[in-house]
């Protein structure tokens, strides 16, 4: 029987063909960027998340001069912390859950920094004078720590100050029932000065006393 002298005929393009595998080369790369790119996109909104938590305003948009009197009934205005950092959070003192822990929260981070952290007066500033006397602003500030000046004043003064730090204040809808007992509605941000009074950073009041520490580490001088 005589044998055909024709050359093999290439294989149909297809599934086991060449067109084939580089359409499935194709399709796995297509899916391998796919999947590259999702990736980049959620870390990317995840940095943007991130950055959203470290609020950052221009520094002077924030701050400003002050009269106001300390917890040992004392005046004292911007100026009697020049020379020194102040991390200061404005809260009252019948808080019940952020400004306690907020106020714990800077405690232990600046005990984290050691002597570092003598270069920083922790500073409250009550939002509610009428019922925060300077004796009873003491009495809240000691059982934190005895670093802590705390700081009140005239209504007037406090809505100044307020203003000035971009915090807004809102006491909640008093009744008969809760007259002396109300809650109030406040922002809430810690806000590192300088030694003129001049912004450097805030920090969100759910950073960790380590998440503080750190970041005060890197920004105090010395660094």
């Amino acid at each position: 029987m005589k044998r055909s002298s024709s050359s093999p005929k290439p294989p149909r393009a297809g599934k086991g063909g060449r067109d084939g595998t580089d359409r499935a080369r194709g399709r796995h790369d297509r899916r391998a960027l796919l999947v590259l790119s999702g990736a980049v996109a959620v870390l990317l909104c995840a940095a943007a998340a991130f950055r959203a938590l470290i609020v950052e305003r221009p520094a002077e948009a924030v701050g400003g001069p002050y009269a106001l009197v300390d917890d040992h009934g004392h005046p004292v205005t911007e100026r009697s912390f020049q020379g020194h950092y102040t991390l200061l959070y404005f809260g009252y003192t019948h808080c019940l859950d952020v400004c306690p822990l907020t106020l714990a929260t800077v405690t232990a981070a600046l005990d984290r920094l050691g002597e570092r952290g003598r270069q920083v007066t922790p500073v409250f500033i009550s939002v509610d004078p009428v019922r925060d006397t300077p004796a009873r602003v003491h009495a809240y500030v000691a059982s934190f720590s005895p670093r802590i000046v705390g700081l009140t004043g005239d209504p007037q003064d406090i809505r100044r100050v307020a203003a000035e730090f971009h915090v807004t204040v809102r006491p909640r809808q008093m009744t008969a029932a809760t007259a002396g007992n109300y809650q109030i509605d406040h922002s809430s941000m810690l806000f590192l000065m300088d030694g003129t009074n001049h912004l450097v950073s805030m920090f969100p009041v759910d950073s960790s006393a380590d998440e503080i520490a750190t970041r005060l580490r890197n920004l105090l001088p010395g660094g």
